[in-house]
């Protein structure tokens, strides 16, 4: 109509768009929908690698939700059930470093006088801190995914899964522990596995040098040996040369000397004498120092410092001439074992000389800071003694820390191992029936590294992880292998005391409909006296006679005692405080209504409090210190609990370990006071099995470490501090996401080929060395055969200027900003349409179609 403003609608932008379609996909279910639609159709089984929640995603998390959610949904199309799991990754160094820095803790050491129970429940309550970021961010990139049945490797299921899988292997001597060279980090104090030692290769400034060493028959005679690690010399105890290099000897500065004839540092032009190999062989030399040559306690002290052939010698750099410290290298310590050589580690795990090198004491070796800092030492000392033939700064590749940067250190140490060596041949063999891309992969970067395989070690000395399942006698010796909390529990045998809990009679209070903490006045009514004798006398026709009665100090629970006390002939009642109700705060004296109110769901009893009062963890906390001590000071004993509905049910909780789900349904459907009816008899049963300050079952440290039982020789059997390597645990996870072998079996049984192998995985390419690996061998070595039928191997997103991308330099922009301008439609299609999925290494295009088909 003429004249009529007619107001535009603003068109809405993709963001907008996709926010409503987001909102009707929440609101209807749809994904549930789709899932529900095609429960009985064929499956197609998905694995998702478990992220850290202790950063926010970044351009790589996007990248691999994208391909994670593209593939599953295609599939869903074609009428397949796709289920799709979240896990979070909880354990291991990389949060143990997160929380160290935060305490302000530099060393293993401030860990332990810190308290290690202390540590681990800062981790436990840092892991997931970044956890509703992500469940803001998957859904808004479209992604379809279950992010509320999540499982955590922290869970006491997923850890007991663990166990059974190192039990398993054990049995099948796939497991053993060995004491061998590997690559330890001095900060962490703990053993790396050997593809995460290749996580951390980078270029640095290091001082090689060449020594003398003199032969104690032919004074000024020197074998120069050359090293790029001057802080393994005061370890030397032998050299080694190889019989088929032709040796000589040549003379400078009125000394001589000698080495491979075709080395560097042979004089061109020098008049020269052949030294007969098999005459140098065995000869003694004087040691560069005598912190350990002089120690008649030294084992193999005879052996030392003498000459030895050995094929791993070579003239491609240095002398031709190898000195060996068997504590620092794999070649040094096998032929330190083959010659029976003395043992001689001059530093500590923590990579600083030991008090009895004196002149180095208490220096680290490698420090982060200037690791050339004590190689400059031990050279200064070379110099004066005049053991230094010549020295020269080089740049070579060197192992660091993949989590602190710190430099590594070849050094031997004890750890549990996979015998990966055994499966070789299994694993290149199973390998060639997967589905790689990049299809060079198969081949090239993971075929070479399983023709390489070798053993893996899986234990740490650390602190937040999966404990390991080993108890070891402190005075035979003996071990045992635990695959499951039941199996544990036999082994520790029966409560030390039974037990029984008793809700106090219906008292004036419960008849007012008011709840009260204390003492009142109020004491029980007539019928709650009646249900207390009724009860009583009930229970003593079963001819249990209680040892003692320990009650609430509340009044209604004292009164109840005593009753009960009387008709069960026992002389002995206690009070204690731990026994009193739950703190109503603010709510004292109003009505049970007004209290619930306070609380919007279930889940809330367990952690909200009302202002000045507890909720029901507190109260746990209080009744299993309560249990703990009673375990302790009585045995043979039978103890009747009076007290209070919401205490006694904790006190059931914690005596069995359930965690809050587990706590919610041993009400079976009740209303939260009715777990126990006035004047109710219940016997508590209690569970031989680690649990945290709430009673739940815990198994990690230090509550796993308390758990101790006898051995036939008379000693006591004693967990071994261990945890597992975070990459065991993630290899794991098809297992551990569904506590399989001990529930489940019907949605996941690899024997039966239900739910495994999974059909598609993808990961980043690291991950052939890492979760595509660790998957491999465990599934390899339990079932004999693949985890994974396909696997998709993305690359690494850069910023534009083609750096990695940092948060500390900015050099890209915010995913969700991205997404709030854009929509994340355009982000989706941009990085399944980009090289980083399809083209790797001169990939063709569109071979991600292959998995998708």
């Amino acid at each position: 109509m003429q004249g009529e403003k007619h107001e535009e609608k603003k068109q809405k932008s993709f963001s907008e768009r996709e926010e409503e379609i987001l909102k009707f996909w929440e609101e209807n279910k749809i994904f549930e929908k789709s899932l529900e639609k095609r429960k009985n159709a064929p499956r197609f089984v998905f694995y998702d690698g478990p992220p850290f929640a202790t950063g926010l995603p970044h351009y790589g998390h996007i990248l691999a939700s994208i391909i994670k959610d593209a593939i599953p949904r295609y599939q869903t199309m074609k009428g397949k059930y796709v289920e799709r799991r979240w896990g979070w990754d909880c354990h291991g160094l990389p949060l143990e470093n997160i929380i160290e820095q935060e305490l302000k803790l530099k060393t293993k050491k401030d860990i332990e006088t810190y308290g290690i129970g202390k540590f681990n429940r800062r981790a436990e309550e840092g892991v997931l801190r970044y956890a509703d970021e992500w469940k803001k961010v998957i859904p808004r990139i479209g992604r379809w995914v279950d992010m509320e049945r999540d499982y955590k490797t922290m869970d006491w299921k997923y850890s007991e899964t663990i166990w059974w899988i190192f039990k398993t292997l054990y049995d099948k001597t796939l497991i053993y522990e060995g004491h061998k060279s590997m690559h330890v980090c001095p900060r962490c104090e703990t053993t790396l596995a050997n593809f995460e030692v290749t996580q951390g290769y980078k270029d640095i400034k290091d001082i090689s040098v060449m020594v003398k060493f003199e032969l104690e028959d032919e004074p000024n005679t020197f074998l120069l040996a050359w090293t790029t690690t001057p802080w393994t010399l005061p370890g030397n105890v032998a050299l080694a040369v190889h019989p088929g290099i032709e040796y000589v000897k040549f003379e400078e500065d009125g000394n001589s000397y000698i080495a491979a004839k075709n080395s560097k540092v042979v004089p061109e032009g020098a008049k020269i004498e052949k030294i007969d190999t098999k005459k140098l062989i065995g000869k003694k030399y004087k040691p560069l120092f005598d912190y350990y040559a002089n120690d008649p306690k030294l084992e193999n002290r005879e052996s030392g410092w003498k000459i030895y052939p050995a094929d791993f010698v070579t003239t491609d750099e240095g002398t031709g001439i190898v000195h060996v410290a068997p504590a620092f290298g794999e070649e040094d310590m096998n032929l330190g074992k083959e010659k029976k050589l003395p043992f001689v580690q001059h530093i500590s795990m923590d990579g600083k000389c030991k008090p009895e090198v004196k002149d180095f004491a208490g220096l680290p070796v490698k420090p982060k800071g200037d690791p050339q800092a004590t190689d400059k030492k031990i050279i200064e000392y070379l110099e004066k003694s005049g053991t230094l033939f010549s020295k020269e700064e080089i740049t070579h590749s060197y192992p660091h820390c993949w989590r602190c940067d710190t430099p590594l250190l070849n050094y031997a140490a004890v750890s549990w191992f996979v015998n990966v060596a055994a499966i070789r041949d299994d694993l290149v063999k199973i390998n060639k029936k997967i589905t790689w891309v990049p299809e060079h992969i198969k081949e090239g970067r993971f075929g070479k590294w399983l023709e390489g395989a070798r053993d893996w070690a899986i234990s740490r000395s650390r602190f937040w992880g999966a404990p390991l399942p080993v108890w070891r006698c402190k005075k035979c010796g003996k071990q045992e292998i635990i695959g499951s909390l039941q199996e544990l529990e036999q082994k520790i045998g029966r409560p030390q005391n039974r037990y029984f809990i008793m809700r106090h009679g219906r008292a004036e209070t419960n008849i007012k409909g008011v709840v009260i903490s204390g003492n009142d006045g109020y004491g029980l009514t007539e019928e709650g006296r009646r249900d207390v004798e009724q009860a009583a006398k009930k229970f003593l026709r079963f001819g249990i006679k209680p040892d003692l009665v320990v009650c609430s100090p509340v009044n209604r629970a004292k009164e109840s005692a005593k009753i009960a006390a009387k008709i069960l002939s026992v002389n002995e009642i206690q009070e204690d405080e731990r026994l009193r109700e739950i703190h109503f705060g603010i709510f004292e004296r109003k009505t049970g209504k007004e209290y619930e109110h306070f609380f919007s769901s279930f889940g809330e009893w367990f952690t909200k409090r009302p202002q000045g009062g507890e909720h029901l963890r507190d109260v746990a906390t209080r009744v299993f210190g309560l249990l703990e001590e009673y375990e302790r000071q009585y045995k043979g004993k039978t103890i009747f609990f009076v007290g209070h509905d919401a205490p006694l049910w904790m006190l059931a909780a914690a005596g069995q370990g359930l965690d809050n789900e587990g706590t919610k349904n041993l009400r079976k459907g009740k209303r939260y006071r009715d777990f126990l009816r006035y004047g109710e008899i219940y016997p508590l049963k209690v569970r031989q099995i680690p649990r945290n300050r709430f009673g739940i079952v815990d198994v990690h440290r230090p509550f796993i470490d308390a758990i101790q039982f006898p051995c036939v020789c008379g000693g006591v059997y004693e967990r071994i501090p261990e945890v597992f390597d975070c990459w065991f645990e993630s290899g794991s996870m098809p297992y551990g996401q569904w506590h399989y072998p001990f529930e489940n079996k019907k949605i996941f049984d690899p024997k039966k080929g239900i739910g495994f192998p999974a059909d598609f995985i993808d990961e980043g390419l690291d991950q052939t060395r890492g979760w595509f690996y660790s998957l491999l061998v465990l599934a390899v070595a339990l079932f004999g055969k693949t985890a994974y039928r396909h696997v998709n191997a993305h690359g690494t997103i850069l910023a534009q200027d083609g750096a990695k991308m940092s948060k500390r330099l900015k050099n890209y922009p915010d995913p969700m900003e991205v997404v709030a301008k854009f929509g994340a439609d355009s982000i989706r299609f941009t990085l399944l349409s980009s090289p980083v999925v399809h083209w790797i290494n001169g990939y063709s295009r569109g071979s991600i179609a292959r998995i998708a088909k």
